[in-house]
C-alpha cells in the first residue's frame, strides 16, 4: 500500500507565495494536480467531502495521534512536521482497495460518489485510532459528513461491520464464513423475500497491523531539539510559527493586532466569506505549553491549544475519576460536546481559540461561564486571571484581552454539592448545526436548603453577544427554588433581554420562548436534583414531566431491508433481480472516479467567476469593468454584448441585458488564469442600478399583481358546486409549503473547450439532459447543434437540479470561451450555487371540502399557486403536474383541481425530484386530516374511506387498478404494528406533558414518465469487439441513481454474457443524440429499452453463427460473426410510452403507468423546544419487479430521507427584498445521520408491470413523498399536545415543521407570556 501523501511544505517553496490571502488557508488547492480524490463541496467545513487525515507525533509522549479534518480550511502552513493521508493512501484500485473502500462500496454506501472520499477518511480515522470501533463511535465519526443520495443508513452498515461485535467472517479464503450461518429470509405468501443486500463473505479482512507507518523523518523533525522559528511570506501576508511560548509572546508584542491561528474555524471563515484581511499571522499549533491538563483538588486546567476532541477525552477522563457532585459543569460541557459541529471541526477547533472568539452562538462558553471558569492570560508583562463572566462574554471593554495577550488556559473550578450547572440547547437538527437558542445556568443554594445563594444564566443567540441575565439573576438571590419563583424569573428575563423585532436571524417570538422555556428545563432539573439529595425536604417533580429533562438521545440506526430473492431456477450468470453493487462504487470509495473538476487542466485554460444582481427589479444604469480588466491575470469580462446569438433564449436570459429581474441573475462573468484571481476580479465590477417596481417575492403578492407565467390548468369531475349543497360539513384551509434546495454535493461544473475549426465546443459537465445544453449553447453562440459535443462521465448528485440549469450555465461558459478562444473552467462556489439556480418551488394550497359526519368526502374544489420566480423554466410543466396528480390515493366523485405558476422576481425555480408532487399532495393529506378532526376520527380511518378500492378511473380518466396500493397500505398497516403502536403512543402520551409521540400513515398513488410520448423515447449504441467485450451507449446521463449499472444488467441479460464483458463509459451527444432527459423516474425504463432493442438485433444477428457452432463460446461466435461480415455494431431504440393530455378537455392518457407505496412514521416531539426525534420509520414500496433491490432500495432510503429534510428541517429565508440568507451548510440545513429513523425498515412489494422493461417500475422519486409520513406524525404529535391543553380546535401545520413551528403550535403558558411582536426579516 503506497504511504500517505506527505504534504509538507518546506518554507522557501513557491507553492507558497501567492498574491492572495486565502491562499495560506486551505489545504485543498495545494492538493497534487493528480490527487482529485478529496472533493470540494462547500468550501466552509460543513459538508465534510474534503475530509482527510491529519497525523502528528507528539515529542512528549511518543504517540502518534490521527484526526479527521476537512481540508478546505486547514492552513497549509498549519501542516508543517504533520502527515497528510489523503484517500489516495488509503487504498487504491491501482494497487490495493482498503477494507473501509470495499465495504463502503459493496454495502452500497455510495451512489453519486461525491461525497464517498469524505466518508472513507472519517471512518478509515475512526478504525486508525479505535480497530474495533463501537457502532456509536462510527455513528459520531460521520456526523460531520453531509450525503443527498443515500439515507446514511447503509454508509453506518459497512462502519458497522468493523465493529466487534460484527459477524463478517475473518476467515476470507477458507470459502465458508466461520460463523456458517443461512442466509435469512422470510416467506410471504409463496414469495420469498430477502434481507441482505451484500455477502459479508465477499469482505476482505481488517488487519490494523498493514497500516503505512507514520514517516520517520517527521518524528525526527518532532524531537528535533534546535527547533527553530518558522515564517512563510507571501506578497501580502506572513505566517509566523513560534518555536515556544517565549518566542510566542514576543510576536504578540510585535505584532498586537495578528490573529493566533490554532484550528482556523473562526478565521479561515472569515477571510474567504467576509473578506477579511490580516497581513500576518501566528500559528502556536503544537506549542507544548499549551497543551496540558492540571487537576487539583479544587477543579481541572485545561491548556488553550487542546481542540474540542481532545478537551471531551479529557473531561470523560476526568469525569470517571471524580465523584458526581464534582463533575456537574464537566458533564454539561460533554453533553454539548457531542453535538456540536462535526467530528472534523471538533479536531480543529480549540478550548482557546473558542472562548476567546465569544461567538455569540457558542454552545461551550455559557457553561463556562455558569460554571465559574476561569481564564488564565499570559504577555510579556506577565501572567493574569480574568474571569470567564457576563462581562467578558458581552465584550465590556474593561474585561477584554490586551492586544499583546494571549490565552494560556482555561481552569473550571470542581461543582460542588448544592451547586446545579446545567447546559440547554435547540438547533434546526440535532448534530452539527447552530444553536438557535442556547443557554448555560448554574444555581448555588445555602447549604441544605432551596435558598438561591447565586444563580447564573447565559444565553446565546439572542443577540450580537452571548448575553448575562445577571439583573434577574441578583433580584432572585435570596429566593425559595419553587414555582413563584420560576414565573417570576420568567417574567424578569423577559424582560432584561430584548430581542428586537427586526433582529438578525429572525425567529423573534420563538427565541423569546425558548429563553423562558430552557429556564423551566433547568427549574425542573434543580428541583429533580433536590429531590434526590433530600427527598422528604424537596418535592419531586410531577411524573408526567420527567421526559422533559432529557435531551433525545443519539442512537444508531438500524433496520432490515426485505425483496424479493432471486428465482432459484435463474441462470446464475443473469444479474437481473440480484442486489448488484453499482458500477462505479469502487471508484468512488477510492476517489478515482473523475467528475468535471478532476479533469486535469487544459493548456491556456481560464477560470470563471460571477457577478450576479444585488437587486430583485432594477434598471441597469452602468456596468464598469475597468478596474477589474486592471487587475493580474484577468483575461476579459464578458457581458451580454459578447453573446454572438440569442442572449434570451425560450425566456430565459443569459447575461443580465438592461434590467435585472432577481438578487442573483448572472450581469457578467469574469475569466482569469485563476479563480482567485477572477474571483477577486468580479468584486471590482461596479454596477449602478436604479430600482423598479414592482418587486414580487411572494405568491401572495404575485396574486395582488395578477403575476403569472403560464394560465391556468384545470381539471374536474362530477358537479362540484352542487356536491356542496348535500353535504353535512364544509371546511376551508390554506396550506403553505416552502421550497428546498438540491444541494447536491457536486455544484454546477462546467468545463467549455473550444475547437480550433468549424467553430465546434466540447463541454464537459454533469447534467441530466444534454440536449437542452446543447440547444441553448447552439443558440448563445448561433451555430447549428451538430458542432457541440457534450460529455457527462457522471454528476455528483442532481435530484433535478441539473436538468435546465446546466443549458443556461452552459451558454455562459460557452459564450465566455467563443469570446476569449481559451477553454473555460466553470465552478459554482456553493453560496453562488444556491443563489443563481434556486430550487424546489414553494406552494400555496387552498382547499375547500364537503363531507359526510361518517368521513366519507363528496366535493372538493383545490386551488394550487407556486413561486415559479422570474423566468419561465419547468413552472409550466411542475403545476400541470402537481394538478394531475393531485388526488393521490382518493377518490372524490365531486372533485375540481386548478393551478398557475405564479412569476416573481426570485431565481428561478426548477425541476426537484418528485417535480410537484411532494408539494402538493401534502394538501391531499392536510385535509384529509382536517376531515378526520372535524368527524372525531383517525387520519387513517379517513383515508381508508376514501381510497380507491377497485379499478377506476383518475380524475383525467385515465384508468389504473389501485390493488397494489391497497396492498401496500395494508401491508404497512399490519407490518408496522401500527395499532398496537397507537395504543403505545396514547399512553405515553398520557404519561408524559412535555413530550409528545405521534404515528402516521400515508398511503401514495405517484406516477412515472411524461404526458407526451416523445418525451418517452430513448435509444442506445452498443458495440461488440472481437475479444468479444461490449461497449454500451445511451441518452441517460448517471447521477448516483445506478442508471449504468442496471444497463450493464441488461446487456447482460439480453446477450447471456457475464457483465465483466460490459463497458459503459460516458454519455455524450456524438453518440446518442438528441435524448430526452434523465428525469421523471424513467431513465431505467426508457434507457432500459433502448439498450434490450440494441442487444436483441445483435443477438438475432449472431443467431446463425450460434446454430451453426452451439457449443462454441462467446468470443469465438464474435470471431465467426465478424469473418462473415456480420455487423457487430447497431444502435437501439424506444419509441416511448404512448401518453398523452388534452388539457382543452382535462383528459387523457397522461402517464404510463403508477407507482404505489405507504409509509408509517413515528416520532416524539419535545413541545418546550419544538424538537423532534424520528423514532422508526415502515416504507412499502411497490417495486414490480426489481432489477436491482439495491439500487431500488438505496433510492428509496434516499427519497424518503431527502423528503423527510423537506418536509422538516430544510428552510430557505429570503428577506423581503428577495435576498437569499441560506447560502450554505451553515444556514440550510439537510439531514445528518442523526437525523434518520433510528429504526428504518423498508420493503419491495411485488406486483406486475407487463408494460415496462422485466415487469419493473421506476423507483427515483417515489420515496420523496413518503417523508411526508414524518410531517403527519409531527401533527399527531402537536395535536396530542394542543388537545391536552384544551386546543381541540383543527390547525394546519404547514411545511416545513421546523423547531419554531412545532414549538410555537404547541402552545401554552410560556408561549402565552411572550409578547406579540411583528415578523421579523424572514
Amino acid at each position: 500500500m503506497p504511504p500517505p501523501p506527505n504534504l509538507c511544505r518546506e518554507p522557501q517553496l513557491p507553492a507558497l507565495r501567492s498574491e492572495q490571502p486565502g491562499s495560506l488557508f486551505s489545504l485543498t488547492p495545494f492538493l497534487p494536480v493528480h490527487l482529485t480524490g478529496t472533493k470540494y463541496s462547500c468550501g466552509s467545513g460543513g459538508c465534510g467531502a474534503c475530509t482527510v487525515m491529519v497525523s502528528r507525533y507528539d515529542p512528549k509522549t511518543k504517540k502518534i495521534h490521527h484526526y479527521p479534518v476537512t481540508a478546505c480550511l486547514v492552513p497549509i502552513c498549519s501542516l508543517y512536521g504533520a502527515a497528510v493521508t489523503t484517500v489516495e493512501g488509503v487504498g487504491s484500485i491501482k494497487t490495493r482497495i482498503h477494507p473501509v473502500q470495499e465495504r463502503l462500496a459493496k454495502c452500497h454506501g455510495t451512489q453519486c460518489g461525491f461525497c464517498s472520499p469524505g466518508m472513507v477518511m472519517s471512518i478509515y480515522t475512526l478504525l486508525r485510532n479505535h480497530p474495533e470501533p463501537t457502532p456509536e463511535q462510527i455513528t459520531e465519526a460521520l456526523g460531520g459528513n453531509l450525503c443527498r443520495c443515500t439515507g446514511y443508513r447503509p454508509i453506518v452498515e459497512s462502519g458497522k461491520t468493523f465493529c466487534a461485535e460484527s459477524a463478517v467472517c475473518q476467515m476470507k479464503g477458507s470459502g465458508k464464513c466461520c460463523m456458517d450461518q443461512e442466509e435469512k429470509s422470510f416467506t410471504s405468501r409463496q414469495e420469498k423475500m430477502c434481507t441482505k443486500l451484500y455477502n459479508e463473505d465477499e469482505f476482505q479482512p481488517f488487519d490494523p497491523s498493514q497500516e503505512p507507518i507514520f514517516p520517520p523523518e517527521l518524528i525526527r523533525m518532532a524531537e528535533d531539539p534546535n527547533k527553530r522559528r518558522l515564517t512563510f511570506r507571501g506578497k501580502r501576508t506572513t505566517w509566523i510559527t513560534p518555536v515556544n511560548l517565549n518566542d510566542l509572546l514576543e510576536l504578540k508584542t510585535n505584532f498586537p493586532e495578528a490573529p493566533i491561528i490554532m484550528g482556523n474555524t473562526a478565521v479561515g471563515p472569515s477571510i474567504k466569506f467576509r473578506d477579511e484581511f490580516h497581513p500576518v499571522f501566528i500559528s502556536p499549533l503544537g506549542l507544548q505549553e499549551l497543551y496540558f491538563v492540571d487537576s487539583t483538588d479544587d477543579g481541572v486546567t485545561i491548556g488553550a491549544g487542546y481542540s474540542l476532541a481532545q478537551l471531551n477525552d479529557a473531561l470523560h477522563f476526568i469525569v470517571s475519576e471524580q465523584p458526581k457532585e464534582k463533575t456537574k459543569t464537566y458533564h454539561a460541557l460533554l453533553k454539548h460536546l457531542r453535538t456540536l459541529a462535526g467530528a472534523q471541526i471538533r479536531n480543529m477547533a480549540t478550548l482557546g481559540g473558542h472562548v476567546v472568539s465569544r461567538p455569540n452562538f457558542s454552545d461551550l462558553n455559557p457553561i463556562l461561564a455558569a460554571g465559574n471558569a476561569t481564564i488564565n492570560l499570559i504577555s510579556k508583562e506577565g501572567k493574569r486571571q480574568i474571569p470567564l463572566d457576563g462581562r467578558f462574554l458581552e465584550k465590556s471593554p474593561e474585561a477584554n484581552l490586551k492586544s499583546e495577550e494571549t490565552v494560556l488556559s482555561v481552569y473550571i473550578p470542581h461543582s460542588t454539592r448544592w451547586h446545579f450547572v446545567s447546559g440547554l440547547r435547540i438547533a434546526q437538527r440535532q448534530e452539527n448545526a447552530f444553536a438557535m437558542v442556547n443557554a448555560g445556568m448554574s444555581v448555588k443554594f445555602e447549604d441544605g436548603t432551596d435558598t438561591i445563594k447565586e444563580l447564573q444564566m447565559f444565553y446565546g443567540s439572542v443577540g450580537p453577544t452571548v448575553v448575562s441575565a445577571s439583573k434577574t439573576c441578583q433580584q432572585l438571590t435570596g429566593r425559595y427554588w419553587n414555582d413563584q419563583m420560576l414565573s417570576d424569573a420568567c417574567q424578569l428575563v423577559l424582560d432584561e433581554i430584548y430581542i428586537p423585532p427586526d433582529a438578525e436571524g429572525g425567529m423573534v417570538e420563538y427565541r423569546r420562548t425558548l429563553i423562558i422555556s430552557l429556564l423551566f428545563k433547568f427549574y425542573l432539573k434543580v428541583r429533580r436534583g433536590l429531590n434526590k439529595m433530600d427527598p422528604h425536604k424537596f418535592p419531586d417533580i410531577p411524573e408526567r414531566f420527567v421526559s422533559a429533562l432529557e435531551d433525545f438521545p443519539i442512537e444508531t440506526p438500524q433496520g432490515i431491508q426485505m425483496f424479493q430473492c432471486v428465482d432459484p431456477y435463474q441462470p446464475p450468470q443473469d444479474p437481473v433481480g440480484h442486489p448488484v453493487m453499482h458500477q462505479s462504487a469502487i471508484k468512488h470509495t477510492t476517489g478515482e472516479a473523475v467528475f468535471v473538476d478532476d479533469i486535469p487542466p487544459i493548456s491556456q485554460e481560464l477560470f470563471l467567476a460571477v457577478v450576479t444582481s444585488t437587486r430583485a427589479h432594477a434598471k441597469i444604469i452602468l456596468i464598469d469593468t475597468s478596474e477589474a480588466l486592471a487587475l493580474p491575470g484577468v483575461a476579459d469580462v464578458i457581458t451580454a454584448e459578447d453573446v454572438p446569438g440569442d442572449n434570451n433564449y425560450q425566456g430565459e436570459i443569459f447575461y443580465a441585458q438592461n434590467e435585472v429581474i432577481c438578487v442573483g441573475q448572472i450581469v457578467c462573468t469574469v475569466a482569469a488564469d485563476t479563480y482567485a484571481h477572477a474571483k477577486e476580479a468580479a468584486k471590482k465590477v461596479r454596477i449602478v442600478y436604479e430600482d423598479l417596481e414592482p418587486r414580487i417575492i411572494t405568491i401572495e403578492q404575485a396574486l395582488e399583481h395578477n403575476s403569472f407565467l403560464s394560465a391556468e390548468k384545470k381539471i374536474e369531475q362530477g358537479n362540484v358546486e352542487q356536491a356542496f349543497k348535500h353535504v353535512d360539513q364544509i371546511i376551508e384551509g390554506e396550506v403553505h409549503v416552502e421550497g428546498q434546495e438540491h444541494f447536491y454535493m457536486e455544484t454546477q461544473t462546467i468545463l467549455a473547450i473550444p475547437q480550433e475549426e468549424d467553430k465546434e465546443m466540447v463541454l464537459h459537465l454533469g447534467t441530466q439532459f444534454q440536449t437542452h445544453v446543447q440547444e441553448y449553447v447552439a443558440a448563445a453562440l448561433n451555430i447549428p447543434r451538430n458542432r457541440i459535443a457534450c460529455h457527462t462521465k457522471r454528476a455528483g448528485g442532481a435530484f433535478g437540479g441539473k436538468v435546465s440549469k446546466p443549458a443556461l450555465l452552459g451558454a455562459v461558459s460557452a459564450v465566455a470561451a467563443n469570446k476569449t478562444g481559451r477553454p473555460i473552467r466553470f465552478i459554482l462556489e456553493r453560496g453562488d450555487d444556491m443563489l443563481i439556480t434556486a430550487g424546489r418551488h414553494p406552494l400555496l394550497g387552498k382547499y375547500k371540502i364537503g363531507f359526510m359526519n361518517n368521513g366519507v368526502i363528496k366535493a372538493a374544489d383545490i386551488e394550487y399557486y407556486i413561486n415559479g420566480g422570474c423566468t419561465p423554466d419547468e413552472s409550466e410543466l411542475v403545476m400541470e403536474f402537481i394538478v394531475l396528480r393531485c388526488e393521490n390515493a382518493y377518490y372524490i366523485p365531486n372533485f375540481r383541481c386548478r393551478g398557475r405558476p405564479c412569476k416573481t422576481n426570485l431565481p428561478s425555480n426548477t425541476a426537484f425530484r418528485g417535480f410537484g408532487f411532494p408539494q402538493g399532495i401534502v394538501v391531499s393529506e392536510a385535509y384529509i386530516t382536517a376531515v378526520a378532526s372535524q368527524c372525531n376520527l383517525t387520519p387513517e380511518q379517513v383515508k381508508e374511506i376514501n381510497m380507491y378500492k377497485r379499478t377506476s378511473r383518475t380524475v383525467h380518466k385515465q384508468i389504473f387498478n389501485p390493488e397494489p396500493l391497497r396492498r401496500c397500505w395494508k401491508e404497512c398497516l399490519e407490518k408496522s404494528s401500527f395499532s398496537a403502536r397507537k395504543l403505545a403512543a396514547e399512553e405515553f402520551n398520557k404519561k408524559n406533558y412535555w413530550k409528545k409521540r405521534g404515528l402516521a400513515v400515508v398511503p401514495m398513488k405517484f406516477t412515472v414518465g411524461m404526458p407526451t410520448t416523445f418525451y418517452n423515447q430513448a435509444a442506445a449504441l452498443v458495440h461488440i469487439y472481437l475479444d468479444g467485450s461490449v461497449l454500451v451507449s445511451h441518452g441517460g446521463c448517471e447521477l448516483g441513481q445506478g442508471l449504468h449499472t442496471k444497463m450493464i444488467q441488461v446487456a447482460s441479460r439480453e446477450l447471456n454474457i457475464p457483465e465483466s464483458y460490459i463497458h459503459l463509459s460516458e454519455t455524450n451527444t456524438t453518440t446518442v443524440p438528441n435524448a430526452t432527459f434523465t428525469a421523471g423516474s424513467m431513465g431505467a425504463d426508457i434507457n432500459g429499452k433502448a439498450v434490450q432493442n440494441a442487444c436483441q438485433i445483435l443477438k438475432a444477428r449472431l443467431q446463425p453463427v450460434i446454430r451453426k457452432n452451439p457449443k462454441g463460446t462467446w468470443e469465438e461466435w464474435i470471431s465467426e460473426a465478424y469473418e462473415e461480415s456480420i455487423n457487430l455494431s447497431t444502435t437501439g431504440y424506444f419509441k416511448g410510452y404512448q401518453t398523452n393530455m388534452d388539457w382543452k378537455k382535462g383528459e387523457g392518457d397522461a402517464f404510463p403507468y403508477f407507482v404505489y407505496g405507504a409509509s408509517c412514521s413515528e416520532v416524539e416531539v419535545d413541545c418546550l423546544t419544538g424538537a423532534h426525534k424520528l423514532l422508526r420509520t415502515d416504507i412499502f414500496m411497490d417495486a414490480a419487479f426489481s432489477i436491482n433491490p439495491a439500487v431500488d432500495i438505496g433510492q428509496i432510503e434516499g427519497a424518503f430521507v431527502q423528503g423527510m429534510g423537506f418536509y422538516t428541517i430544510e428552510e430557505l429565508k429570503y428577506s423581503p427584498e428577495g435576498v437569499l440568507y441560506s447560502r450554505g451548510p451553515d444556514d440550510y440545513k439537510i439531514p445528518t445521520v442523526t437525523e434518520i429513523p433510528e429504526e428504518f425498515n423498508v420493503t419491495l412489494v411485488r406486483s406486475q408491470n407487463p408494460i415496462a422493461i422485466y415487469s419493473s417500475k421506476g423507483l427515483g422519486e417515489a420515496g420523496m413523498f413518503l417523508g411526508s409520513s414524518v410531517l403527519f406524525a409531527i401533527y399527531d404529535a402537536v395535536a396530542a399536545a394542543r388537545r391536552e391543553r384544551g386546543l381541540t380546535k383543527t390547525f394546519t401545520l404547514s411545511s416545513p415543521a421546523t423547531p419554531e413551528l412545532i414549538r410555537m403550535t404547541c402552545v401554552d403558558q410560556f408561549t402565552d407570556m411572550v409578547r406579540v411582536v411583528r415578523r421579523a426579516p424572514y
